[in-house]
């Protein structure tokens, strides 16, 4: 009962989202298409709604991902540092000032992509040193690498200028606001290519969720998944933050959510925790877009009010 009761308010919730924000649209002329409402509706809330479902699929898939390669509930991109490595590289490209294009591809994207790139192959290196790869030593390390992004992006905000620092500012809040359909289809595009490795690799990712040595003995290339996986998964983080800015706990909830509803195998899930992560962003974008204030509230917040307290509940009954 409670499965079809969570199921029934995130689809209606996706279904009015994109009626609902600081503008009243006028119904009957939604498809009239000379008018602002159909304007507004077309190129802003809409683009929006499908730009939030992908967003959180991507998150919710990479978590995913991370919780059963390391076998802990609280690794994520946003716990490991990849997503804060995906805000230096933007910062940087912020600083630099390549806000362009080259051969079509943005290159914040490209510097946020290389960032969380950087940030899975400084993990996998300095993971070899550490006895617990696994466990709580990983975690340790990638808050660590978190401090030392933040670190260095306080360089970055103390080199920069008036301009430079009120668009990191506001790009380290976090943002779902696109205009038109250029950045949701190539965040769909993303989620699609995440989904469809990760299903690829569903009974490769069961052995590993269970134990590395378990996949090598079922003749699994353990090493060449993982990194697979995590260069991929990489790939999708730093394109949705260079666009987005960092979402946090989207990643952390969602996974945990499902395999409390659904149980299930691993590969199971896979479909339900896209699908759940799409349409709990776009239930936290349409919080924040119907609380009235002055501007409008960073959907990092939102994301951050609801994840915390959960993550503090996992830290807890983790040692419990």
């Amino acid at each position: 009962m409670i499965r079809i009761f969570i199921w029934s308010l995130l689809s209606f919730v996706l279904i009015i989202s994109p009626f609902l924000g600081s503008v009243h649209l006028n119904l009957a002329d939604i498809f009239n298409y000379d008018t602002l409402t159909s304007n507004i509706f077309f190129n802003l809330r809409l683009p929006r709604v499908f730009f939030a479902f992908f967003a959180g699929s991507i998150l919710s898939l990479s978590g995913f991902l991370f919780q059963n390669i390391f076998r802990n509930t609280l690794m994520t991109p946003y716990t490991l540092g990849i997503s804060s490595g995906a805000v230096l590289g933007v910062g940087i490209a912020i600083k630099l000032g390549f806000g362009i294009l080259a051969f079509g591809i943005s290159t914040l994207s490209a510097f946020g992509f290389f960032g969380a790139l950087l940030s899975v192959f400084l993990l996998i290196y300095l993971a070899q040193f550490l006895k617990n790869t696994h466990q709580e030593s990983l975690l340790l390390l990638g808050i660590a690498l978190s401090l030392f992004y933040s670190s260095a992006l306080m360089v970055i905000f103390y080199l920069g200028n008036s301009i430079q620092n009120d668009i990191l500012i506001r790009f380290t809040m976090g943002s779902l606001s696109v205009i038109g359909w250029q950045n949701p289809l190539l965040l769909s595009l993303m989620a699609f290519i995440l989904f469809v490795s990760i299903y690829m690799y569903r009974f490769e990712l069961q052995l590993l969720a269970l134990s590395e040595e378990q996949a090598k003995l079922k003749g699994v290339d353990a090493k060449k998944v993982i990194l697979s996986l995590l260069i991929i998964a990489s790939l999708a983080i730093g394109v949705l933050v260079s666009i987005s800015g960092p979402i946090g706990f989207i990643g952390l909830v969602v996974p945990h959510l499902v395999s409390k509803l659904y149980p299930l195998s691993i590969e199971h899930r896979i479909f339900k925790t896209a699908l759940f992560g799409g349409l709990f962003l776009v239930s936290c974008d349409t919080i924040a877009r119907s609380i009235q204030t002055q501007g409008e509230l960073p959907i990092g917040i939102v994301t951050a009010l609801i994840g915390v307290p959960l993550f503090i509940y996992l830290i807890i009954s983790k040692q419990g």
